[in-house]
């Protein structure tokens, strides 16, 4: 039984989002009377979100699903400074123009997660720039930046770790705080808004916006984290060896994204079916039951739901229809990954271990090096170990295409261009 009476906390503690509450019984207590609007921070570091903040992002799905208003805050303004939150050093200051860019990325995902329109809990796209670059720089400072301790600043864990290891925090980053918490006033002010989510790491910065709201004269106002999800093997989640998991189809193909799910270790398939799928508890239940080589069946669905609700049905049902030909006829299906190399280069050669790091199947040399040596590398599903092999226009097969696998997951078909 939940310790929640409230729709959407208790979906929340149910499918295991929850991991610190400011106020359980008081925040409980407001969804169960009222539309609550909430909201969850996303800065523009990249043109796409990954797996990492597809759990903020689910978290208001529900929200939405059980009749209250999500706002998805796009860091416009934060973005110009940059979290640093568990970092050794600053983050890369962006130009305007490229945030912008990143924002028109990010926007994309939250089409197919969230409802927007005019009613009353459909979803809102705000960007914090609207607020934080018109500040009058010493109005702010007696306005909002006196209710804030630099000693307790300080004791926050995203700032201690940093100083801890006697790595510069520049006064830059030391307002990233400040202005987080004045995002939390600025959108209740204008929207109402009485709850933050976010990742466990953002609690000391949620906090402070709750804090700043009450020294403000703001109604009370809420905090909720999600626990930050590692593997039963303990690796940190949305990883791979090619680099990180994103969600936009333009960096990370629908394909590589079922594939990653499919992949999930056996201890972990309930609990992503719970966090990342919309699939009914007593569904996942059954699945997580299942035992054997017929747990694989239950991957394969956390695989193509997963899929579903970031690239659409559609694209989902293709990613596991290509699986199952590769898999399981030995087939080559056109919507595997591709990568597009010169035909001039294949006709002049191109080394084995340039082409797997050009595929993107190694980050260097030496990690290409490695993986034939070890014997994961093929080439239209034939075994290669010379490392100095040259591959050229002979290794295009009929189908007008060479198959480079790494592993028996992991295939690219490089095509002339």
């Amino acid at each position: 039984m939940s310790r929640f009476k409230s729709d959407f906390l208790r979906t929340l503690d149910e499918r295991g989002f929850i991991h610190q509450v400011s106020d359980e019984t008081g925040l409980d207590e407001l969804f169960s009377k009222e539309i609550v609007t909430t909201y969850v921070g996303y800065d523009a570091t990249a043109t796409s979100l990954h797996i990492g903040n597809l759990i903020s992002a689910t978290m208001l799905h529900w929200l939405q699903e059980t009749g209250h208003r999500p706002i998805a805050l796009m860091g416009g303004g934060t973005s110009m400074v940059g979290d640093p939150s568990f970092r050794d050093e600053q983050r890369r200051l962006l130009t305007p123009e490229a945030i912008n860019t990143n924002i028109e990325g990010i926007k994309k995902i939250f089409s197919r997660i969230l409802r927007f329109g005019e009613g009353e809990n459909d979803a809102l796209m705000v960007n914090n720039a609207d607020w934080l670059l018109k500040l009058n720089y010493v109005e702010f400072l007696r306005d909002v930046g006196r209710h804030f301790s630099v000693n307790r600043m300080l004791s926050f864990d995203s700032v201690k770790l940093r100083l801890d290891r006697e790595q510069s925090l520049s006064f830059l980053e030391f307002n990233y705080m400040i202005m987080q918490g004045y995002d939390f006033v600025e959108l209740n002010r204008r929207y109402d808004c009485r709850l933050q989510m976010g990742g466990s790491d953002q609690w000391g910065n949620i906090i402070n916006g709750v804090d700043l709201g009450h020294r403000m004269g703001t109604p009370q106002l809420y905090a909720l984290t999600t626990p930050l999800l590692t593997t039963s093997s303990g690796a940190k989640m949305g990883k791979t060896a090619s680099g990180a998991v994103w969600l936009n189809e333009d960096v990370f193909s629908p394909y590589d994204f079922w594939q990653y799910w499919r992949n999930t270790e056996d201890a972990d398939v309930t609990r992503f079916l719970k966090i990342f799928t919309r699939l009914p508890l007593d569904e996942i239940a059954q699945l997580g039951a299942l035992g054997g080589s017929e747990i694989n069946e239950a991957k394969k669905i956390l695989a193509t739901e997963a899929t579903a609700i970031v690239h659409g049905r559609e694209a989902a049902d293709a990613a596991a229809e290509t699986a199952r030909t590769t898999f399981e006829e030995g087939r080559l299906s056109d919507n595997l990954p591709s990568v597009d190399v010169p035909t001039a280069d294949l006709e002049a050669g191109i080394g084995l271990l340039s082409l797997v790091v050009r595929a993107g199947l190694a980050g260097s040399n030496g990690e290409a090096r490695r993986h034939v040596q070890g014997g994961a590398v093929r080439i239209n599903d034939q075994p290669v170990s010379d490392e100095r092999m040259m591959i050229g226009t002979g290794e295009i097969t009929g189908d007008g295409v060479i198959k480079l696998s790494l592993g028996k997951k992991k295939h690219i078909l490089v095509r002339p261009a």
